[in-house]
């Protein structure tokens, strides 16, 4: 039986006959093989003898040839490891031609890596970033379940706009051929007999969901027809939307802030190994840049400080007079304008954890203007302001992690809302309806799945944190 090399390293059966697979990364004086079999980030040194094998064996391994080998499990003398294989059998599963392999062991951008999203698992960086995603998954599943939520499984194709922005994709089966030629375009013929889209969000059909159950959550993937080409934005990525009856603003940030404490923890607890190389690799990463764009504190730095401080919690006209008042503002150093009314960008965020609080931040009583139509309204504050019920949850070097909102659960207020977004009411006909058949205070947010992996590996674009990134102009694997 195969043997894990995670596993060798844990329980350490030296003395004993063991059988492990995987790819060589290197070859040293015919003598050391280091193997990876992706189990961990490190690699087991298998000892071979070359008196024992041909010659020709030798030469076919290169980095990448995927090999069995079957020894015993030594102490090892040399630096750096724990365990070695002491070989008595080798055996070549697959050749790895290395003038055609492109991935050799030297260093390679991540731009040239995103072209070979089909080999750059075999990099330690993106070992390290998907074993991580797995375990930040799981981490999801289970603070949800140990805290009673049931799973639901939002539709992908829909007839509604979550958020009313209008940047879908279209799902037809129409002949767009005839189309092209006539110019005509009849729905009615269409498979679901009307335009259907990818979704945008799971969340209105949790809340469906939550006023009946009580606590759901979605995690699925979401689509977004943005022509964006930046390191923040995919077409296609994966969010967690928990809706829960009867919480309201300040439920809803309790829950946010202990989730992410949860799976930040669970990560630190679980990914140690890799975890301690993607900061490593950070920290070689900022020597290359300009001081002002390297990171305030090392990745597990932050990890800790997320886990290990209370969220402060302003209103989002305290943080505008915040960066008002603040000697960034006076010295002309933020990109983006401030002032009441704006949609705060990330370096307003990040300034706000980083800088002036130098813990997590949340921030609620979002103007309304900018916000969903979804959200519920407060009351007009003194100065006319228009705010709503609305939380997000910033931390260091990613600015907003976490969004979300106590729902208008008010029919007519709804309904306002819907004309002011110029919503149709037949588009949403049943999520209206939840609000005239037993309406209750509900509440809920939206994690990014790959900004939260962003996050804890220290990745600084999120093409980087998902298998195979799709955006504009590339659908490719």
């Amino acid at each position: 039986m195969r043997s894990e090399i995670v596993k060798l390293f844990a329980e350490q059966p030296v003395g004993t006959e063991v059988t492990v697979k995987g790819w060589v990364r290197t070859f040293r004086n015919d003598q050391f093989i280091s193997v990876s079999d992706g189990s961990t980030i490190r690699t087991l040194q298998v000892v071979i003898n070359k008196e024992n094998h041909n010659e020709s064996t030798l030469k076919r391994i290169q980095t990448g040839t995927c090999i069995a080998a079957t020894g015993r499990l030594e102490k090892s003398l040399g630096k750096g490891q724990d365990i070695e294989l002491i070989c008595s059998q080798l055996e070549i599963l697959g050749d790895c031609d290395p003038n055609e392999f492109p991935i050799q062991m030297k260093r390679h951008s991540l731009e040239f890596l995103r072209e070979k999203a089909h080999l750059r698992f075999r990099t330690n960086t993106f070992g390290a970033v998907f074993r991580v995603r797995h375990h930040l998954a799981f981490a999801i599943h289970k603070f949800f379940n140990d805290r009673g939520f049931f799973y639901l499984h939002s539709p992908i194709i829909t007839g509604s706009d979550a958020e009313g922005a209008g940047e879908m994709f279209r799902v037809t089966n129409l002949d767009l051929d005839e189309i092209a030629k006539t110019g005509k375009v009849d729905y009615s013929q269409d498979f679901f007999g009307k335009t259907t889209n990818l979704t945008v969000s799971g969340q209105l059909e949790a809340e469906l969901a939550a006023l009946a159950l009580g606590k759901v959550y979605t995690f699925g993937p979401t689509f977004r027809a943005e022509n964006s080409n930046t390191s923040r934005h995919l077409a296609e990525f994966w969010m967690i939307e928990p809706e829960v009856a009867f919480n309201d603003i300040y439920d809803n940030m309790d829950l946010g802030e202990a989730c992410l404490k949860f799976c930040l923890k669970y990560a630190m607890d679980n990914c140690k190994d890799d975890l301690e190389f993607l900061q490593e690799r950070e920290i070689n990463e900022d020597k290359q840049k300009p001081v002002d764009e390297r990171q305030s504190m090392p990745l597990l730095e932050r990890l800790n400080m997320v886990v290990n401080n209370d969220f402060v919690r302003i209103t989002y006209t305290e943080a505008i007079d915040i960066l008002l008042q603040s000697n960034h503002y006076k010295k002309k150093k933020f990109k983006y304008p401030v002032e009441w009314g704006i949609d705060m960008q990330s370096e307003h965020e990040r300034y706000l954890v980083e800088k002036h609080f130098q813990k997590p931040v949340i921030i609620t009583g979002y103007p309304a203007a900018i916000k969903a139509f979804y959200m519920r309204m407060n009351e007009t504050d003194a100065s006319g302001r228009k705010t709503v019920a609305a939380m997000d949850i910033l931390v260091p070097g990613i600015g907003e992690i976490i969004g979300g909102s106590q729902r208008e659960e008010r029919y007519d207020v709804l309904l306002e809302k819907c004309k002011q977004f110029n919503i149709p009411e037949d588009h949403i006909w049943w999520y209206l309806e939840t609000r005239k058949f037993g309406t209750c205070p509900h509440a809920g947010f939206g994690m990014g799945f790959e900004r939260l992996i962003m996050f804890v590996t220290g990745m600084t674009n999120i093409r980087d944190v998902i298998p195979f990134p799709r955006t504009p102009q590339n659908a490719e694997f």
